[in-house]
């Protein structure tokens, strides 16, 4: 059973017509996967609200009341520019938090095997600002959860979204017990510039951490292939408990804002492939997020490709 979160509190994580990451962005995906009749698949779950307390598990108290007032005014930046506040955006995080949340939950108590959260994989705020879009970090909050109310000790990131992951790399890069595999466009070309291959983990986690750089613009499927093969190595040794999945489609060629050129079959491939080691290393716990994805053709081919490798 594959369980995806869908409604318009979900779909109201976006900054207005015109930005690349717009409201519109869940219907996307949705309308599309009505039409192909994979709605019907699957079972659908209704956003949920997190705490401000789950939100502060991750984010530090000062950040988030500074997220509580822009949100109020609806003015202003989160960040140093890539984040603006719109009116409600407080509210709006705490829906994508609570339903990555509320999946975790579901899996834990066998409810369901899989969950997929759209409009989720906010992977570039840190604990005290936000970044590149994300007005916070709900991957991090979902470890944090993971770790306070179920006991995970070892958990699993799986990155293939164009940008490197560094609000999650950056804020766990000492802890050995997440293991983060991050593909991504080589950040000499791409924003944030970091997640190249030497970084690896530091001190105790030198090692539980793998970036895999593609290089130079344009790599295709088997390029992404190529990689792939040492992610699967990295996870079985890992021996996770429970694995995350950000499967940006802004990876896919077309997308505005990027320029890799790989097409939704790697996103299938990659995501089957966590399936079959969920199942043989954690009770086939996989959490996935859709991430990024501008180009919302790409967006509404990948996330159901991605969903329907779930499905299996």
């Amino acid at each position: 059973m594959a369980t995806v979160y869908y409604g318009e509190t979900l779909a109201a994580y976006g900054f207005g017509e015109g930005h690349p990451f717009g409201p519109d962005r869940l219907d996307a995906f949705w309308n599309a996967a009505r039409q192909s009749g994979l709605d019907r698949k699957v079972e659908l779950a209704s956003p949920v609200s997190a705490s401000r307390e789950e939100l502060e598990n991750f984010h530090t108290q000062t950040y988030i009341e500074k997220l509580i007032r822009l949100s109020a005014t609806g003015s202003g930046t989160l960040d140093c520019g890539d984040t603006p506040a719109f009116p409600g955006i407080y509210e709006s995080a705490l829906v994508v938090a609570g339903s990555v949340l509320d999946g975790a939950r579901r899996i834990m108590s066998g409810e369901t095997d899989r969950v997929f959260v759209p409009i989720a994989g906010l992977h570039h705020a840190r604990r005290d600002t936000a970044a590149g879009f994300c007005a916070i970090n709900d991957i991090g909050i979902l470890i944090e959860g993971l770790r306070r109310e179920h006991g995970i000790r070892r958990i699993a990131y799986v990155d293939i979204d164009a940008h490197h992951g560094d609000g999650v790399f950056y804020e766990y890069e000492e802890d050995p017990d997440i293991c983060i595999a991050d593909i991504h466009e080589d950040g000499n070309y791409l924003y944030p510039g970091t997640g190249f291959s030497s970084e690896t983990g530091t001190g105790v986690a030198k090692g539980s951490k793998l970036n895999l750089p593609l290089s130079p613009p344009n790599v295709q499927d088997r390029d992404f292939f190529n990689a792939w093969e040492k992610i699967e190595d990295f996870l079985i040794l890992a021996k996770p408990e429970f694995i995350i999945l950000q499967a940006g489609a802004d990876s896919v060629l077309g997308d505005p804002i990027t320029h890799m050129a790989l097409t939704p079959d790697a996103h299938a491939h990659a995501t089957r492939q966590l399936c079959q080691i969920a199942d043989e290393h954690c009770q086939g716990r996989l959490l996935v997020t859709g991430g990024g994805g501008y180009n919302r053709g790409n967006i509404a081919k990948t996330w159901c490709a991605v969903v329907e490798a779930m499905i299996g």
